[in-house]
């Protein structure tokens, strides 16, 4: 019988609705540039991260407080934080360039991406991550049909989302690293607020005109307050906290759910348009590949550890 308080499940379906609410919301306020349309939102985040951050360092012991400013740590934290940045940076900006149900198709398509290196460099992929990554990739071929059919669809604004799934992998390995000692508000904080100082170069290389901090004056506060709040705390860092009860696999699953949520949500409150007919039939298939993936690469590391314990 699972011991899982059942106010977890609430608190994960919570973080999911969170963090499918972002895309929406983000195309929402187009009339942003998108590279600080991404710098405000994270840089908000950071500070509703910021006093969490303080509290968790405070309660670290002195040799983890240490580990935190040696050079490899710092390194990592900062590789993170430009990889952050590159996400949000494509991504927004492919929000401005196709549908919100193939921006967020792809953006969310990096376990596929994961398992090509897994197979390149690691170890022979599992039978079920190896189907995965076929159908997967069977489906984004499929939905990239709409591009003919829906003038909304862009090849350039599904590459940008794409993009930013090659990013993000870079974040999620950083955090496979730290997060096994570093508490999660000490890690997300810096690497947040790095991110957001970083895209504001960006925007002004861009040139995109708007002020690096111009959402305190902003009639769109209140907005991008809900974004920072559903998406950053509500979302990622709910789903971090139900790992404390429920397995990294359910929460990898659900999190898959966010492309159907996120459409289903923009097309609700936002006027998103409805996804074309090849997108409902390729999209059902990325996002079956990519559960499959998932829980193949779960089976193998069971193995692994099974075949650790027996071999000692």
């Amino acid at each position: 019988m699972s011991r899982t308080p059942p106010l977890v499940w609430g608190l994960l379906c919570a973080g999911v609705i969170g963090v499918s609410f972002a895309g929406a919301i983000l195309q929402h306020l187009s009339e942003i540039p998108p590279l600080m349309r991404a710098s405000w939102r994270l840089q908000l985040t950071s500070l509703m991260l910021l006093p969490m951050a303080i509290w968790q360092y405070n309660s670290m012991d002195q040799e983890s407080k240490n580990s935190l400013f040696e050079k490899n740590t710092l390194l990592i934290i900062i590789g993170s934080g430009i990889a952050l940045a590159a996400h949000f940076g494509t991504w927004v900006t492919s929000l401005d360039h196709t549908t919100l149900a193939h921006s967020l198709l792809f953006v969310t398509s990096h376990p596929l991406l994961i398992i090509v290196g897994i197979a390149l460099w690691y170890r022979r992929p599992h039978r079920l991550e190896t189907w995965g990554a076929i159908i997967g990739l069977t489906g984004a071929c499929i939905t990239l049909l709409d591009v003919q059919t829906d003038g909304e669809v862009t090849l350039y604004g599904d590459f940008l989302a794409f993009l930013g799934a090659v990013a993000v992998v870079g974040y999620i390995l950083a955090g496979k690293v730290l997060r096994s000692w570093m508490p999660i508000f000490v890690y997300a904080f810096p690497v947040t607020a790095l991110s957001s100082i970083l895209l504001i170069p960006a925007s002004i290389v861009m040139d995109e005109q708007t002020a690096a901090f111009g959402w305190a004056s902003s009639e769109l506060l209140p907005w991008f307050l809900l974004l920072a709040f559903l998406a950053g705390i509500v979302g990622h860092t709910g789903l971090n906290a139900c790992l404390r009860w429920v397995s990294p696999l359910t929460i990898s699953v659900a999190v898959t759910l966010e492309p159907m949520i996120g459409a289903f949500v923009g097309w609700l409150f936002f006027d998103a348009s409805v996804p074309g007919k090849w997108t409902w039939l390729g999209g059902p298939l990325l996002i079956i590949g990519m559960i499959l993936v998932i829980k193949g690469g779960h089976s193998s590391d069971l193995s692994a550890e099974k075949g650790s314990v027996e071999s000692e």
